[in-house]
């Protein structure tokens, strides 16, 4: 039951600020979370003037080291802290803090007197550690801290300040920039920043005058930035946006660590139903895949979101997990052979193994803790709405099912689409009758099973085919029609998984079973219940399940059956952020239409970071999809065309979608971190956000 898990609570260590570099490089701009508690500009006025703020006694919105005690630093060994200029690549070295692929600096530029100030990384870790305690040497007061913030707003009183990095390893040799290939010099501003094109302009002529070394290129980091470099053009300033860079980087790690195994280097295009791993295998995979089974290391040429089922996959697992896009041809003498691959923050490895560490490394494999399942309640028959079940029904109607009712019950401001549940009952009923329940403990106790992937994968297909076309018992059928026109008006349905063997502490089993969308009719519906309750015997669900000790002859799928959304866009949020782990931002993923390729992986998602402390967003990423799903008026799904990179999220819209989370992370309080689904509908013109899931988001890495 969610209310009652725990996860690892994800640490705020040194290396997340390599992390956030290498990844996005809009994040260079946020480098520690103090950095991301400036306050909005449209904030500012509702701090208490009246109120200091400490170290012991923060107020929120507000950087104060040390309220009481500012103390400028030493000046550098060299002399200086800053530069008034920079003509070459040793003044640059001396000011820009070197991270992984990238290297940043910042600067100040004071409107009343005109004067630049490039400004040392390596001794101030904020843009106020120069301005106030070094420039000013004003004590930091909420008065004073309230001034300062305001110079993040669109008209500035004094101060426009801003960011430089330099990338010197990315291919832009297909992007429309005047940065020459593989080596690229921008300039930012925080995405908090409403800065103005005016603004903008100003930096760019003072910094053309002061920065000789490399042509510039601005790099908005939100959308109301994107929406003012538009207008740059009349400028002739050279514009770049995240999406591009983030195309454009040659190695993304998303799960550190190393493991040792045999390296399967999987030809292009090959069909997901031919992918047959073993656990100690390492995969190179040239084509994005919507999973896979467990595998001690992942290699992807094609970069995809952080939360595809694949990476959260690997992050389940603990393994090592990166996209290196030259990895084909760089590791192609490794295929089929034992190797140690290792994915640090700083970049990548791959050797042969020597016949010792293999030796070893069998020799030390740790006994793996079996998920504990939860008792399966075998007799409840009643097809309830979900204001009827809570959180405390995951073993009758599972956790899926009784985690929205949970959320509808406590009418916290969320909109959750109506549905009902069918218990667990009704599947054991099914496969009783046709007597499916022998055939599966024949198979599950055959040595085959375990020893021989082809002859499992085989058997698991005749489980299924045995689920699907034997008929559901009339009587039964007769009940859930009853209540699909009944409650929910015969209109158009997904039919959801709900197991219990998903959503447990340690296992959430994402992405495992199957979803059925848009059923329009009855004959649809109950071949839609009879796939849902197969899907339990996919491969990818049984090793998975394995993988984890989760003992098969234990597993039972309820089924949900709830309302469609005409989505307009749909994704997932988790509340954390993945890339930087600032406490306070939520990561979220976005696609148009029904988004059910968020987590597929196959194509980019839009990737937001949103900050609750000063409702902030800042774009890693646009969808780089041209088309998207949408419901067929005749049931099932569509595609149409989307015009490509276009945003998704706005401010407005991410703000909604935050503050929706926030509802659900107060209803379920004892869950560190949370993974939730959600729909966008847009309705008579207004935007309505859906939350179709929420569950325990769980990492082995932390």
């Amino acid at each position: 039951m969610l209310k009652t898990i725990k996860l690892l609570k994800i640490s705020d260590t040194s290396s997340s600020l390599t992390w956030v570099v290498m990844l996005c490089a809009s994040m260079l701009l946020s480098t520690t979370s103090a950095e991301a508690r400036r306050m909005n500009p449209v904030l500012i006025d509702s701090v208490d003037n009246n109120q200091i703020k400490t170290q012991s006694t923060p107020v929120a919105g507000i950087m104060c080291k040390d309220c009481t005690n500012t103390k400028p630093p030493t000046e550098a060994p060299s002399g200086r802290v800053w530069q008034a200029e920079v003509r070459d690549i040793a003044t640059w070295k001396q000011l820009s803090k070197p991270l992984r692929d990238a290297e940043f600096s910042k600067f100040v530029i004071d409107l009343k007197t005109n004067k630049i100030y490039f400004v040392d990384s390596n001794v101030f870790m904020l843009h106020a550690d120069f301005v106030v305690d070094y420039l000013k040497k004003i004590p930091r007061t909420v008065a004073n801290m309230k001034a300062y913030n305001r110079n993040y707003s669109t008209k500035k009183p004094q101060f426009i300040l801003g960011y430089l990095t330099h990338y010197p390893k990315l291919d832009l040799s297909k992007q429309d920039t005047n940065a020459t290939p593989h080596d690229l010099w921008t300039f930012s501003f925080w995405e908090g920043d409403t800065i103005q094109a005016q603004d903008i302009q100003l930096a760019y002529k003072r910094l053309q005058q002061t920065f000789t070394v490399a042509p510039l290129v601005f790099r908005p980091d939100s959308s109301e930035q994107e929406r003012v470099a538009n207008q740059l053009k009349s400028f002739h300033i050279p514009t770049i946006n995240n999406n591009q860079i983030y195309q454009s980087l040659p190695y993304q790690a998303f799960n550190t660590g190393s493991a040792i195994g045999r390296l399967v280097i999987v030809p292009p295009t090959t069909p997901i139903e031919n992918l047959t791993f073993d656990e100690d295998d390492i995969v190179l995979l040239q084509s994005s895949y919507p999973d896979i089974s467990p595998v001690a290391g992942v290699i992807t040429t094609q970069f995809s979101t952080p939360l595809s089922h694949v990476n959260l996959r690997a992050s389940a697992w603990g393994v090592p997990n990166a996209t290196i896009k030259s990895a084909a041809n760089e590791f192609k003498g490794f295929d089929g052979k034992q190797v140690v691959y290792e994915v640090t923050e700083a970049g990548y490895h791959m050797r042969l193994a020597t016949e010792v560490e293999v030796t070893q490394h069998k020799n030390n494999k740790l006994a793996k803790a079996a998920v504990v399942m939860p008792a399966a309640d075998l007799t409840t028959t009643a097809l309830l709405p979900l204001n009827k079940i809570s959180a405390e029904d995951a073993n009758k109607y599972g956790a899926k099912t009784s985690n929205l009712g949970e959320m509808v019950r406590a009418n916290n401001n969320l909109n959750i689409p109506d549905g009902f549940g069918i218990p667990f009952s009704y599947y054991l009923a099914h496969i009783k009758l046709h007597h499916i329940d022998q055939l599966i403990v024949n198979v599950l106790n055959d040595p085959k099973f375990k020893q021989d992937a082809n002859w499992r994968k085989k058997h698991l297909e005749d489980i299924r085919f045995s689920i699907t076309n034997a008929p559901l018992a009339l009587s039964s059928f007769n009940k859930i029609q009853t209540q699909w026109q009944k409650q929910l008006g015969g209109r158009g349905v997904f039919v959801r998984s709900s197991t219990n063997a998903e959503d447990l502490k340690g296992f959430n089993g994402a992405g495992l079973y199957d979803t059925v969308p848009n059923v329009k009719d009855k004959k649809a519906l109950e071949a839609a219940i009879k796939q849902v309750w197969a899907s339990v015997w996919n491969l990818r669900a049984v090793e998975e399940r394995t993988h984890f000790g989760i003992p098969h002859e234990q597993v039972y799928p309820a089924v949900l059956i709830q309302s469609a959304v005409n989505a307009a866009a749909a994704g997932v949020l988790l509340t954390t952020d993945i890339w930087g782990h600032q406490t306070t931002t939520y990561t979220i993923n976005a696609k148009w239409g029904l988004g059910m390729r968020v987590v597929e992986g196959q194509k980019i998602a839009e990737q937001i970071l949103f900050d609750t402390s000063n409702n902030g967003t800042r774009v890693i990423s646009r969808s780089d999809e041209s088309t998207m799903l949408v419901a067929n008026p005749k049931g099932g799904m569509m595609e149409r065309p989307v015009t490509k990179g276009t945003a998704i999220l706005t401010e407005k819209r991410a703000k909604m979608l935050g503050q929706a989370a926030q509802h659900v992370a107060e209803i379920f309080n004892q869950t560190d971190v949370l993974d939730i689904e959600w729909v966008l509908e847009t309705q008579s013109g207004q935007d309505v956000f859906w939350i179709v899931q929420a569950r325990p988001y769980v990492t082995n890495k932390y």
